[in-house]
């Protein structure tokens, strides 16, 4: 008898020797959609509904900043501010800008992608060491880089005072390049910001070019031939992102501008809240720094037109790195060592030996306090940033449900936005809220309690999670993506409800991650300066904001300290990559 299925999902027997269907009672069979169509089973739909209308919610509050930015963008400022700054300084502001993202763009594609093909194809002494020394100077915030490197080659500094010394120079006998200058940022910048671009690349030369490039020397072409034709196109994609990365750090920063006195958005959004007095204006010129990272994000997107990135021969294992000996070795050992002393070994042992010469200094009660600031404002935004980050995973987990996406991609558009934007955007419409509440409170309770939101910390963890949550939802979807559907079956198969497989099953799994993204946004929080700077509560100081007033006052021994508790809380998240790149490599090797 042979059994057929029609269209419909109904079932007929025919019978092996006659062409009659046989007329008993058909039987109809249900179509089941294919698994990637059906929701995770553990989201049921009373749940799905709950989680998509916190995502959306959540979403609304993370684009908030932003579009409170937009609605000011035609406003007009106090006292002609905008036309004051339109015809003096403006243009500076651009061109600042357009130089330093030129700049940092295409020193930290050079110097990320030549420390990543060095230690990804090749063998030298000190490889493994490099592998994950390499990724050191992102625990070093640019800023501090900054200060450290201005007391260091100052006129009075070490360096051009051992020069007179040595060589019985004045001031007048020689030149020396001066550290505080738009040049002197681009240099610090990309020491500080290649290793965005070092992690990216070295991935895409171990999984997608290896192959590639062995195929290209088996047809006759030389290394160098091989890096230019195949492996720097296949990790272009790549290239892009952690440049990418890079400039919007660049454009955010505050700090390092604005203690080198190189005039750039940022510190014109700064000046004109400040000194000025005019929020209007500040959210103006936020509205054009936005449109500049809009416009950045948009060219590297149109760069790549329709070209797509594949490799095709199946070979996932990291290739056999070629041998470099005698003066290749010795320069590819330089090469990797250049950028991690400047980034990392020299600045730290500078503020090493200010802080000795200190003693004293800020490590006291007041240090303590600081610390304490700075803990708690990180930890209460990295925990609730992992929390909400877990609901717009889950919602968007749901394949049928569309908005929940959109609301995940909203909130991973916020890292892209500078501190500086969201704090100006956060300000203007909590500001009016708080004081429509205080006015609300005086009528019910007859006294003023005050600014309730950006009188205390509430505003700032506001624009810290505006800022920072898209860093915990990457690790979160990170850690979902490895939880397929049949592992909810099998649980709702075990008897397992919604929360006893979250428990059981989930969490578990998603420890690791959501531990990666605690301490990721944590060690954001700890360095982010200027959300901090402009919306911090009255006499609230963090480490970050206190070394740039003392860095300001040039009192740079006394920040010395504050800056290495910086770096040193910086260097937590750094450790967990670099223990997961050793163990890759261990792995790796014959």
């Amino acid at each position: 008898m042979r059994v057929t299925l029609n269209y419909n999902g109904v079932s007929r027997c025919r019978s092996g020797g006659g062409s009659e269907p046989d007329r008993r009672s058909a039987r109809v069979l249900p179509v089941q959609p294919p698994p990637s169509a059906r929701a995770p089973p553990s989201v049921q739909p009373p749940v799905s509904r709950l989680l998509s209308a916190a995502a959306l919610l959540v979403a609304a509050l993370v684009a908030m900043p932003v579009l409170s930015v937009a609605a000011n963008l035609l406003a007009g400022g106090t006292g002609d501010t905008w036309a004051h700054l339109v015809a003096t300084v403006l243009g500076e502001y651009v061109l600042n800008s357009l130089l330093l993202c030129a700049g940092v763009g295409l020193g930290t594609a050079m110097v990320g992608t030549g420390a990543a093909w060095l230690v990804a194809m090749h063998e030298f002494p000190g490889k493994r060491v490099f592998e994950w020394a390499l990724l050191l100077p992102l625990a070093v915030p640019a800023y501090v880089l900054a200060y450290t490197y201005t007391d260091f080659l100052q006129f009075v500094g070490p360096v051009q005072t051992g020069l007179r010394e040595t060589f019985g120079w004045r001031r007048e006998d020689y030149w020396f390049p001066d550290v505080r200058s738009l040049p002197g940022a681009i240099v610090l910048f990309v020491c500080a910001l290649y290793p965005y671009v070092y992690l990216l690349v070295r991935t895409a030369f171990l999984e997608r070019a290896s192959g590639m490039t062995e195929a290209a020397r088996a047809l006759g072409l030389t290394p160098w031939q091989a890096f230019w034709r195949v492996s720097l196109p296949l990790a272009r994609p790549a290239i892009a992102a952690g440049v990418s990365l890079a400039l919007m750090e660049t454009l955010a920063d505050y700090g390092t501008v604005a203690y080198f006195a190189v005039p750039t958005f940022t510190t014109g959004i700064y000046r004109a809240w400040f000194s000025l007095g005019d929020r209007a204006a500040a959210a103006q010129l936020a509205a054009l720094l936005l449109g500049f990272v809009l416009l950045l994000l948009a060219a590297e997107r149109a760069s790549r037109g329709r070209a797509r990135y594949h490799d095709t021969t199946g070979r996932r294992r990291p290739p056999a790195g070629r041998r470099l000996e005698g003066v290749r070795a010795l320069a590819a050992w330089a090469g990797c060592l250049a950028p991690l002393a400047v980034g990392f070994l020299i600045p730290g042992a500078l503020l090493g030996r200010l802080a000795v010469a200190e003693r004293e200094g800020e490590f006291g009660e007041r240090f303590w306090l600081l610390a304490r600031n700075s803990l708690t404002l990180a930890l209460v935004a990295s925990c609730l940033a992992v929390l909400l980050a877990a609901v717009l995973a889950y919602a968007a987990r749901d394949r049928r449900r569309l908005l929940p996406r959109i609301a995940a991609r909203i909130v991973g558009l916020g890292y892209a936005v500078p501190g500086s934007v969201i704090a100006v955007g956060v300000l203007i419409p909590v500001t009016r809220l708080d004081h429509a509440l205080a006015a609300v409170w005086r009528q019910v309770a007859g006294t003023d309690p005050g600014l309730i939101l950006t009188g205390g910390i509430a505003a700032l963890v506001y624009a810290y999670l505006a800022r920072f949550l898209a860093v915990a939802l990457q690790g979160v979807e990170a850690g979902l993506g490895k939880i397929t559907p049949s592992m909810d079956d099998a649980a709702r198969s075990l008897g397992c409800g919604t929360l006893r497989t979250l428990g059981r099953v989930h969490l578990p799994m998603l420890r690791g991650s959501l531990l990666t993204a605690l301490l990721l946004v944590f060690v954001d929080v700890m360095k982010e300066l200027p959300a901090t700077l402009v919306m911090r509560p009255f006499n609230f100081d963090t480490l970050a904001t206190q070394t740039y007033t003392l860095a300001a006052d040039e009192r740079l021994a006394e920040a010395s300290i504050v800056a290495l508790a910086i770096v040193a809380v910086g260097l937590i998240p750094i450790a967990v990559l670099a223990r997961q790149i050793a163990g890759r490599g261990r792995g790796a090797s014959p």
